[in-house]
C-alpha cells in the first residue's frame, strides 16, 4: 500500500497543470472535490493550485482563458500533480510535449510525486513516457486514437479510472470526480471522502472497474430499474444473498434481472454485491472498534479469513493493517 499522505502533518499540495485547449470542467474538478475535503476537526486536507508553462494564459474549451498564479515551478513542490484533459494541441495531435513540460513531469515522477490525469490528460502523461508498459484509461471516444499513438500503454478503455500506484488515470468528464474521491478515500478514509461527495452533491462511490457509458441503450427506469432491489440488498449485506433472491425481490427472472442489472450498473450482481460488502467492511474498520470477525459477519463475508483474503486482493493489506493505517492518520490530523 502506498504511503498515505494523511500521515503527514503538512497540508498535501496539489498542482493542476493546465495546457492550451484545456477542458474547462476537468480543470475545475480537482479544486472543487479536493477543496471540500476536511478532517474531523474541519481542517482542509489539501491545497490546490493551478499552473501553466511559463505562468502564461492558456485557452480553455469553454470559451475563456485561464490566467494561473504559477508556472511549472509549482510542479517541483507538489505532492500530487493532476493533468486535465485537452481537446487539441501537440500531445493529442502528435504525441509530443514541449520540452519543459516533458522534463517537469518526469522530474516530478522521479522524485515520487503522485501524478494523475483526467480524460485526455492521459495523452499528456503518455507523451511524457510515463505510461509505457502500465495500465491506463482515457475517454472512450479517444481510445482508438490513443492506441495508435501509444501502443506500449496497456489501455483499459471501458473503466472509469485506473489506480496504478503513483500513476492514476481516469475516463472523461464525471469520471474525474470519481478518481478524485477515490484518492481522498485512499488518503483519508471513507468518512472524509463521503463528506466531500455530499458537499459536492455527487455519488460517494463508483468503483474504478465500472464500465464507462459507451453508447449503449439505456433502459427506461419504469420497466427496467433494479434500484429498489439494490437499496434492499444494501440493508442486508450481512445476509447470504443469492442471485435468485435478488431477482425475486425485483419480480424478474434471473436472466432478465442479470441483464438489466448490468445495463444499469455496468457490473454483474455478484461483483456489485462484493463491491458493496468490501466498501462496508472498510467503513466499519475505519469508524468502529468491532473485532475483525464481527466486521466480517456484518459485511457479509462470514469469516475473518474470507474478509482478509478479499481486502488483500482488493487493496493489498490485511484488515488489521488497514485499520491501523487510518487510526494513525486520524491521530495526526
Amino acid at each position: 500500500m502506498r504511503k498515505n499522505p494523511a500521515m503527514s502533518s503538512r497540508q498535501h499540495r496539489i498542482a493542476v497543470l493546465a495546457l492550451d485547449h484545456v477542458v474547462g470542467l476537468d480543470l475545475g474538478t480537482p479544486s472543487q472535490i479536493f477543496g471540500t475535503a476536511r478532517d474531523a476537526e474541519g481542517r482542509r486536507c489539501y491545497r490546490v493550485d493551478a499552473c501553466t508553462p511559463g505562468g502564461l494564459p492558456v485557452r480553455s474549451t469553454a470559451g475563456f482563458q485561464v490566467l494561473p498564479d504559477h508556472g511549472l515551478e509549482l510542479l517541483e513542490q507538489a505532492d500530487t500533480i493532476i493533468v486535465p484533459g485537452v481537446h487539441a494541441g501537440p500531445a493529442l495531435d502528435e504525441g509530443v510535449l514541449a520540452p519543459e513540460v516533458h522534463q517537469a513531469l518526469n522530474t516530478a515522477y522521479e522524485r515520487g510525486a503522485r501524478i494523475m490525469s483526467i480524460c485526455t490528460g492521459a495523452f499528456v502523461l503518455a507523451a511524457a513516457g510515463l505510461l509505457d508498459g502500465r495500465p491506463a484509461t482515457t475517454h472512450w471516444a479517444y481510445a482508438e486514437q490513443f492506441r495508435r499513438r501509444h501502443p506500449d500503454v496497456r489501455l483499459a478503455p471501458e473503466v472509469l479510472f485506473v489506480d496504478d500506484g503513483n500513476l492514476l488515470t481516469s475516463a472523461g468528464v464525471a469520471a474525474g470526480i470519481d478518481l478524485c474521491l477515490h484518492v481522498i478515500r485512499t488518503d483519508h478514509g471513507s468518512a472524509v471522502a463521503n463528506r466531500s461527495a455530499r458537499r459536492c452533491v455527487v455519488p460517494p462511490w463508483r468503483d474504478g472497474g465500472q464500465a464507462q457509458y459507451i453508447e449503449r441503450p439505456v433502459p427506461r427506469v419504469s420497466d427496467a430499474s433494479t434500484a429498489t432491489t439494490r437499496q434492499w440488498a444494501q440493508q442486508r449485506l450481512h445476509e447470504p444473498l443469492t442471485l435468485r433472491q435478488l431477482a425475486g425481490h425485483a419480480s424478474m427472472s434471473v436472466r432478465t434481472f442479470t441483464r438489466r442489472f448490468r445495463a444499469e450498473t455496468g457490473l454483474s450482481p455478484a461483483r456489485w454485491l462484493l463491491q458493496q460488502r468490501t466498501d462496508h467492511a472498510r467503513q466499519l474498520l475505519e469508524t468502529t472498534d468491532l473485532p475483525v470477525d464481527q466486521v466480517a459477519q456484518q459485511s457479509g463475508f462470514g469469516t475473518a479469513a474470507a474478509l482478509r483474503q478479499q481486502l488483500h486482493q482488493h487493496i493489498g493489506v490485511s484488515p488489521t493493517a488497514y485499520r491501523r493505517t487510518f487510526r494513525h492518520a486520524a491521530s495526526v490530523d
